[in-house]
């Protein structure tokens, strides 16, 4: 951490709060003694569940939030030096279908121009996913290892129904433009695929598994590696665009057994059992070493 950092002087914004990555990080900021506002969704969600976070008022304030209502996002905002958002899908559309793009893209533009009115506002930090760097139709033949630099096709995403690159993609990169157009400081976050406890088949990352896998590119990433590199990004003034995000690969007959049996748990008991002992190894092909040392000094 910067030395002329001063957690007690901040006051950081969490949207949206009710995702288990928005939840983690309100507990997380709050424990290294941040304020923060914590931004919800309208509908569906108890504000109750925050209580046991913390009692006191003063640190931790709920708001009800829409991405598609502007007057919301402002006030949710009203006094924050940092946004950590999270798009999380509407109640009422769940699924990763080819319009939950334009539903994303909406909803990244509102949130970064409600920023770039906030005056007290320092950094957002952006999640996006690796999904917006990984395909594309040169992905097999490229020379150096796919990293934050790369951008993942929309046109071959559209192809190949890949709804969850596509709209990542664009979502980010309408973020990007808003941001550099206001002059709103961003940082991105580009993660692998969540290890959540909740981590099912359906999971729209999940679409075209087999291919990331046998290019190399399948990552998945730690609840609690993905808020720490969200807050070292955040307080690290030398931090700046996007950061690929995993600590794992899944590039072993072993790793890709292991998935597909928490994925899908009733039929683990007919799936073959792994005795290659690493002859499947697939070379990795993508790079989180930027990310990687700029968390070499933070202190989780």
């Amino acid at each position: 951490m910067a030395p002329s950092f001063d957690i007690s002087t901040h006051t950081v914004c969490v949207m949206d709060a009710s995702g288990q990555l928005g939840f983690r990080l309100v507990q997380k900021l709050l424990q290294r003694g941040y304020t923060v506002h914590a931004s919800i969704q309208k509908y569906g969600v108890d504000k109750e569940m925050f209580n046991e976070i913390s009692a006191d008022s003063d640190k931790l304030k709920v708001f009800r939030s829409d991405p598609f209502d502007y007057h919301s996002l402002i006030d949710a905002l009203k006094g924050c030096s940092g946004l950590f958002y999270t798009f999380e899908p509407p109640f009422d559309q769940p699924d990763y279908d080819e319009f939950m793009a334009d539903v994303e893209v909406r909803a990244a533009h509102n949130v970064l121009e409600a920023c770039a009115q906030t005056e007290t506002m320092d950094k957002v930090v952006f999640t996006s996913a690796a999904t917006a760097t990984v395909w594309r139709e040169d992905r097999k033949t490229m020379e150096l290892d796919l990293d934050e630099r790369h951008w993942s096709d929309v046109n071959f995403c559209r192809k190949f129904k890949l709804w969850h690159g596509m709209s990542k993609t664009l979502a980010e990169k309408t973020a990007w433009a808003l941001a550099m157009d206001r002059g709103v400081n961003m940082v991105s976050i580009n993660s692998g695929l969540g290890m959540s406890h909740d981590l099912s088949i359906k999971n729209p990352y999940l679409r075209g598994a087999a291919e990331m896998y046998e290019d190399g590119v399948f990552v998945t990433v730690d609840l609690e590696f993905l808020v720490d590199a969200h807050i070292c990004v955040y307080e690290d003034v030398s931090s700046y665009g996007r950061y690929l995000c995993f600590n794992h690969i899944i590039n072993t007959q072993d790793d890709a057994v292991q998935l597909a049996r928490k994925l899908t748990p009733a039929a683990s008991s007919s799936m073959p059992q792994s005795d290659d002992h690493g002859k499947s190894f697939i070379e990795q092909r993508i790079s989180n070493k930027k990310l990687n040392k700029l968390m070499v000094d933070f202190e989780a």
